[in-house]
């Protein structure tokens, strides 16, 4: 009895006192001993729980009457309930044919074998799309052409996705995408506006002029006639070298003739635009 615990609070029974009687100051209850299972629940624990001088917790048995079902219930069945479909119903024979195709030949990441080579078995050609910077980006056009990132990368030396923001085009492999018609075949400004920027480019790297606006003026007087334009900014230089002093005059700055800084001509056919 000594080291039998109680089984609601795992007290040691013989260091619970009993309970007393505030009148008669005599033992009023001691520990009950539970009929269904031989369990013992301590004084103390009745005395905070008065369910407990009548009930078992652990077999959900009550020595009264009592509304609610008496003992502990088996549990649910695990098997899975039977199919609501009727016993005379059958499967529907299912057909080789029917049955899905294996998931390798919708591989994205690898064309179909069948689609691997265009006309007389050539390879498929690759399709020029002309770059948006505002809404393309790798993601977006291999979303669009279904074609791998990493191939769009690849096929145009791509090494950071950022870098195709300062691309006027880009290829779509013809290994991928079998469409053949670009999603943007002509330049998103027009193509009179990418001819007219192609000449001021064009005109820059062949006079040395890094300034956007003197390449403007001069393709504008010259009616965007790049071979004028080049050949008027050569006569202004011609001519600003065999009259130093009168172009100093005119405001000519002291920087040297090949820095590229110039403030146009004040000789050929664009003399004093600016003075």
């Amino acid at each position: 009895m000594s080291s039998e615990a109680c089984c609601t609070c795992a007290s040691l029974l013989s260091t619970i006192p009993p309970s007393y009687d505030e009148k008669t100051e005599k033992p009023a209850r001691y520990e009950r001993r539970l009929e269904c299972c031989g369990r013992a629940i301590c004084a103390r624990c009745m005395t905070d729980n008065p369910r407990f001088a009548t009930y078992c917790p652990f077999c959900q048995v009550s020595i009264v009457p009592s509304p609610l079902p008496q003992g502990l219930r088996d549990p649910p069945a695990y098997s899975p309930p039977p199919s609501p479909r009727p016993s005379h119903a059958r499967l529907a024979a299912s057909d080789g044919d029917d049955l899905p195709p294996a998931y390798s030949s919708h591989n994205p990441l690898q064309p179909p074998s069948e689609k691997s080579s265009g006309k007389d078995g050539e390879p498929a050609p690759d399709v020029l799309h002309f770059v948006d910077p505002a809404h393309d980006s790798i993601s977006s056009l291999s979303l669009r052409y279904g074609v791998p990132a990493n191939a769009l990368r690849r096929t145009n030396n791509l090494y950071a996705d950022n870098l195709i923001a300062a691309r006027r085009t880009v290829l779509i492999p013809g290994e991928f995408y079998k469409g053949g018609v670009s999603l943007s075949p002509r330049p998103i400004e027009g193509e009179e506006e990418e001819i007219r920027k192609g000449k001021i480019r064009k005109w820059m790297v062949a006079c040395k002029v890094s300034e956007y606006d003197i390449a403007l003026m001069y393709l504008k007087q010259s009616d965007y006639d790049l071979e004028s334009a080049i050949e008027a900014y050569k006569e202004d230089e011609r001519w600003e070298k065999e009259h130093p002093l009168q172009a100093a005059k005119k405001g000519k700055s002291s920087a040297p003739q090949n820095s590229g800084r110039r403030r146009w001509g004040f000789g050929g056919g664009l003399t004093g635009q600016l003075s």
